[in-house]
C-alpha cells in the first residue's frame, strides 16, 4: 500500500509538524513572573499575538525566583511565499582541498598568505580554529593542511590595530576575523572598526577580508565593510574556495599585488639611467661650446 505524498505549496509555505501545511511550531521562552495560572494565560496570549492557534502548553516550570519557563506548541496561521525569497549569499564555486591547491599552484604560482584571529576581547577560538587549524571541522581539513596556503592563526583577543599591523607586515592576501560574543552587538562595532582602520591604511584593495561566527551572515558582513561573511556550519574549504576565487577575480581586473609593489621600483630604475644620460649629453654640449 502506497501513501500519496502531499505536494508543497511554495507560494503558501508553512512549517511542517505531522501533516503537510499544518504550520506546527514549538516555541520556548521565559517570562519574568512566578509560575501560576495567570502566567500560563500570559504565555498563551503571547503565542496568539505571534500568530499561533491550537495552542498547547507542554511545560510551565520555575526557572528561578520570579521567572517561568514555557515550552508551547501551536499552529502558525501565516504563510510565506517561498518563490519570492532572494537571499544575498557568498557567490563562489565549492571546491575540494586538492582542487584549491591545484588552482593556486597553476593560476597564482605562489602560496596565499591567510591570517586569522578572534578579535577584540573575545576569547573564543572554536570558530577560527575550525577554519585554520590542520584538523579542520566535520571531516574538512583546515587551511593549515593546504600545500599552497600559508595559514597563520593568531588566536584570540587580538586587537584590531594589532591584526592589521601583522597583516601588513606579513603581506597577507586574506584576513579572517571570527566573532563569537555578540552581547549588545559588540561584534558589529568591532567589525566596523576593523574595516574603518583597514580603509584608512589603504588595505581594502590589497587584502580579502572575511568575517565569520554564529551570528554572522553574508549581508551583515557586507554591511560592516567585509568582502564576505560565513555563519554556522561553514567548512574550511568553503572559506578557501571564496578566498581563491576573489583573489583571482581581483587579479583579472588589474595588476597583481607583486606588480603593484614592484611598479614604483621599476619606474625609478627606468628613470634614473635616462636622467643620467641626459645630464651627460647636456654637459658634453656645454664643453663643446666653451672650446669653440
Amino acid at each position: 500500500m502506497t501513501q500519496k505524498t502531499a505536494q508543497v505549496d511554495l507560494k503558501k509555505l508553512k512549517p511542517y509538524g505531522d501533516i503537510m501545511g499544518d504550520g506546527t511550531l514549538q516555541v520556548c521562552f521565559t517570562i519574568p513572573v512566578e509560575p501560576s495560572p495567570e502566567a500560563r494565560e500570559a504565555a498563551i496570549q503571547f503565542c496568539e499575538k505571534m500568530g499561533l492557534d491550537h495552542i498547547k502548553v507542554a511545560t510551565m516550570e520555575k526557572a528561578a525566583d520570579g521567572f517561568s519557563l514555557f515550552v508551547i506548541y501551536g499552529n502558525l496561521k501565516h504563510t510565506v511565499d517561498f518563490t519570492k525569497i532572494h537571499v544575498v549569499k557568498v557567490d563562489a564555486e565549492k571546491r575540494s582541498r586538492e582542487e584549491i591547491d591545484e588552482l593556486i599552484k597553476t593560476k597564482i604560482g605562489r602560496k596565499l598568505v591567510v591570517i586569522g584571529a578572534c578579535t577584540g576581547y573575545d576569547a573564543h577560538t572554536v570558530g577560527i580554529d575550525a577554519i585554520m587549524n590542520m584538523k579542520g571541522f566535520a571531516g574538512d581539513y583546515g587551511l593549515e593542511r593546504y600545500q599552497w596556503i600559508d595559514a597563520r592563526n593568531l588566536g584570540a583577543q587580538v586587537l584590531n590595530d594589532e591584526l592589521l599591523k601583522r597583516a601588513l607586515a606579513e603581506q597577507a592576501d586574506a584576513v579572517l576575523v571570527s566573532k563569537v560574543v555578540t552581547q549588545h552587538n559588540i561584534h558589529m562595532r568591532d567589525m566596523k572598526d576593523l574595516m574603518n582602520r583597514a580603509r584608512q591604511m589603504g588595505l581594502l584593495e590589497k587584502m580579502v577580508f572575511v568575517a565569520g561566527g554564529p551570528r554572522v551572515t553574508h549581508p551583515l558582513a557586507l554591511e560592516c565593510g567585509f568582502d564576505a561573511g560565513f555563519g554556522v556550519g561553514t567548512k574550511p574549504s568553503d572559506v578557501a574556495s571564496y578566498i581563491v576565487e576573489e583573489f583571482l577575480r581581483r587579479q583579472s581586473q588589474g595588476v597583481s599585488k607583486e606588480q603593484r609593489e614592484e611598479a614604483p621600483q621599476r619606474a625609478k630604475s627606468k628613470v634614473r639611467p635616462t636622467r643620467t644620460k641626459s645630464r651627460i649629453a647636456k654637459s658634453g654640449k656645454r664643453q663643446a661650446k666653451s672650446k669653440r
